[in-house]
């Protein structure tokens, strides 16, 4: 599984595009082919279905504007029995898409038009978070000068112990928790506080604020606690 576990190769990694662009999806193949990894492809909901159901591919890339259904519905019905980390693709810009992606099972989001690097970095990331949710997750998480060992409940940057109040510690765990994905207001919300509290989001935003000035060498410019505007937060892994 490249990168992510390191004890399988890109080659291994099979992904299937679920898109009914042509030149969208030539692109995906030329891409995808060219660094290594094997490919599916499919122009339908219905199809990409039994394929994700036959064929157990490790990444699924799917488009929300599909011929037969609506790649949302397709997202819910693969959340029914399957893990398989997906990336939503869609020209479909607004926020409130973006949530309902990533609400609907979504591991990440990607607007059209995109690019190869960052197409190749979230299917990493995707990669790396499908290997630690298999239980092969490491008691530390590292990344740059922070470093959160999850075992004995401590946080540092750049060595120095950072002291962290319960709730901050538990929405920053949460985040490692999914980190590389985005993660949504609501999410965090139910997770961090509660079902209940899933609309108060000013909660997170004044622990977001918190957690950043103890963390964070800029908080106006965080490295690491990302915002993904009007959706949520993303944990930078990379």
């Amino acid at each position: 599984m490249s990168d992510a576990s390191g004890s399988a190769s890109e080659q291994n990694t099979l992904i299937l595009v679920i898109e009914d662009d042509v030149q969208i999806r030539r692109f995906l193949r030329t891409t995808l082919t060219s660094n290594g990894y094997r490919i599916l492809e499919t122009a339908t909901a219905a199809d990409g279905i039994n394929k994700a159901a036959l064929h157990a591919p490790d990444v699924i890339i799917l488009d929300l504007g599909l011929p037969d259904l609506d790649g949302l519905e397709v997202m819910r019905r693969l959340r029914e029995w399957s893990s398989t980390p997906v990336i939503v693709v869609s020209a479909r810009e607004q926020e409130h898409d973006k949530v309902a992606a990533l609400d609907a099972g979504a591991d990440d989001y990607l607007t059209k038009p995109f690019g190869t690097s960052e197409l190749l970095a979230r299917i990493r990331v995707a990669l790396r978070h499908s290997f630690h949710a298999q239980g092969s997750e490491e008691a530390t998480f590292e990344v740059g000068d922070l470093r959160v060992d999850l075992a004995r409940r401590h946080v540092s940057i750049q060595g120095v112990e950072v002291h962290l109040t319960p709730l901050e510690y538990k929405l920053l765990t949460t985040l490692v928790r999914y980190a590389g994905r985005v993660v949504t207001h609501r999410q965090l919300l139910s997770e961090v506080w509660g079902p209940s509290y899933a609309n108060e989001s000013h909660y997170l935003r004044v622990y977001m604020g918190q957690l950043r000035h103890k963390i964070e060498a800029d908080p106006t410019r965080p490295r690491y606690l990302l915002t993904e505007p009007g959706v949520g937060y993303r944990l930078k892994v990379e």
